[in-house]
């Protein structure tokens, strides 16, 4: 799935423009997996990358929009927002997360235990259970995460830690953040091609 997801990717942004931007992680995916494109390629460790993502703030308990929000004023608040308005979470969706086969991808700070949430529904097949738990064991420091098959939608719906993901940090801005867990879950889906 990953590896037709990234050369539909790479098909449409290079009859967009002459060079594309990549993570560093993607560009060593397709150098993996020998896909071969004729623009030009250029790391980039930005998250303007979200800048076409649909954001809601949300009320954690009656579930309903606070507001939407624009990328580019949204994404550049500190991670702290979250912290300091501890009664709504953050969701959004992107193309990027849909290229992973993610929908939409929650942020909160927990309440009991004041970690960095992160929840989501990830499409990949129920026979990778023992990649994604074992990826996840390995990748999430103090290993906080849960995992379960929701059989209904073909989904695992998947809730971790991003305190225990590496390159976290207190400081970083909501859009650091959303590009960590995507940077996070495409090298999961990596793993699941392996």
């Amino acid at each position: 799935m990953l590896k037709e997801n990234v050369m539909k990717m790479l098909e449409e942004k290079q009859t967009a423009q002459d060079s594309i931007e990549l993570y560093k992680d993607e560009i060593a995916y397709i150098n993996e997996k020998e896909l071969i494109f004729g623009g030009s390629v250029k790391e980039t460790d930005s998250y303007t990358r979200f800048f076409d993502a649909y954001i809601e703030r949300v009320n954690k308990e009656t579930e309903e929009m606070i507001a939407e929000e624009t990328p580019s004023n949204f994404l550049d608040k500190p991670l702290s927002f979250l912290k300091e308005n501890m009664e709504e979470f953050a969701y959004i969706e992107s193309p990027l997360f849909e290229m992973i086969g993610v929908e939409g991808v929650t942020l909160e700070l927990d309440d009991v235990f004041r970690y960095y949430n992160v929840l989501l529904g990830l499409k990949v097949q129920k026979k990778w259970h023992d990649v994604i738990k074992t990826y996840l064991s390995e990748q999430i420091n103090g290993g906080k995460f849960e995992l379960s098959f929701n059989g209904n939608d073909g989904l695992w719906d998947i809730n971790f830690a991003l305190d225990g993901v590496q390159g976290f940090h207190e400081g970083m801005s909501i859009g650091e953040a959303y590009k960590l867990i995507y940077t996070f879950l495409f090298n999961l889906v990596a793993q699941t091609e392996k």
